[in-house]
């Protein structure tokens, strides 16, 4: 995607970062240049628009569930342990254990 027009910043690179420049993921300097690209450029733009929407809309529509405090605190346990380099157990954490079969 393209205007045609020859850009500081090309338009891939802008395209391949655009949910970084959305979420405010990105340094300040890129954020500017990017900003600029977005006057420039009204396929970007549009593009931009169109995915900026669409995030609305889905936080709108989904942003409402609650996560099980349970699962949460699984889920937290297992990024500490992934930080902290340990060793991460190979089974699903976020399950509850299931009973022995008896044999």
């Amino acid at each position: 995607m393209s205007c045609g027009e020859p850009h500081e910043t090309d338009c891939s690179e802008v395209l391949d970062h655009l949910y970084e420049f959305l979420d405010s993921e990105m340094p300040d300097i890129d954020r500017d240049k990017f900003q600029h690209h977005f006057e420039e450029c009204s396929p970007c733009l549009e593009k931009y628009g169109l995915e900026q929407a669409v995030k609305k809309l889905v936080k709108r529509c989904c942003g409402h569930d609650d996560v099980p405090a349970d699962l949460r605190a699984k889920v937290m346990g297992r990024i500490e342990l992934i930080r902290s380099g340990q060793t991460v157990p190979e089974h699903d954490v976020t399950r509850a254990p299931t009973a022995p079969q008896e044999t």
